[in-house]
């Protein structure tokens, strides 16, 4: 994002601005994460993170709960495993079937959509955040923003695959493993390597 204003235009525009701060995060928009509201809500679901990695997988009941009340939604038969981390939560949204692998990192300053069975591999990364590129002291005054991440039905990813902010992945999408998706991809493609690329269609 380009942007030619100060922090002291950003602190004013904000004051004037009826939403939130964390209106403002959600929709894309400089926002600071040491606005009490969002810094709350980070720690909330950081809480609810370190409680759930203290609960035994065998005990479903209590795993599936927690995992619903964590985040925004998730559908029918969808499956997360050990290990998860997430920056709120209450933007992620998984469909029906889903399945996480474990120890995936979600920082959902932005809406993070995974579409119906979707499979992915240990150690994903999603990361909507992002900072001021080019203004250093934009960026040391603590403003950041984000872009959303959307992932299409039966979407399958290898470990350790990480998505970057603003990336769309269409259906039936295969991403090899250790692979950085820096871009959009089309439907029906396999895709490999930092920055990922299309090999073939499938």
């Amino acid at each position: 994002m380009t942007d030619t204003r100060t922090a002291d235009d950003l602190r004013a525009a904000a004051s004037t601005d009826a939403r939130t701060m964390w209106e403002r995060m959600v929709t894309g928009e400089y926002y600071l994460a040491s606005d009490p509201t969002v810094s709350a809500a980070s720690l909330a679901a950081r809480s609810a993170c370190f409680r759930l990695s203290q609960t035994d997988p065998a005990d479903e009941h209590s795993w599936d709960e927690q995992i619903r009340e964590l985040l925004g939604s998730v559908g029918a038969g969808t499956e997360v495993w050990q290990g998860l981390r997430v920056d709120y939560g209450t933007n992620i949204h998984l469909g029906n079937d889903v399945f996480i692998n474990v120890n995936a990192t979600i920082l959902d300053v932005c809406p993070v959509t995974l579409g119906d069975r979707c499979q992915i591999g240990p150690g994903a990364k999603f990361l909507t955040p992002l900072h001021p590129l080019e203004d250093h002291e934009l960026r040391a005054s603590g403003w950041e923003y984000g872009a959303p991440i959307t992932l299409g039905r039966n979407v399958w990813f290898g470990g350790g695959v990480t998505v970057c902010a603003g990336v769309t992945i269409g259906d039936n999408v295969v991403v090899g493993a250790g692979s950085v998706v820096t871009r959009d991809l089309p439907s029906n493609v396999l895709t490999v390597g930092t920055p990922a690329r299309v090999v073939r269609e499938l």
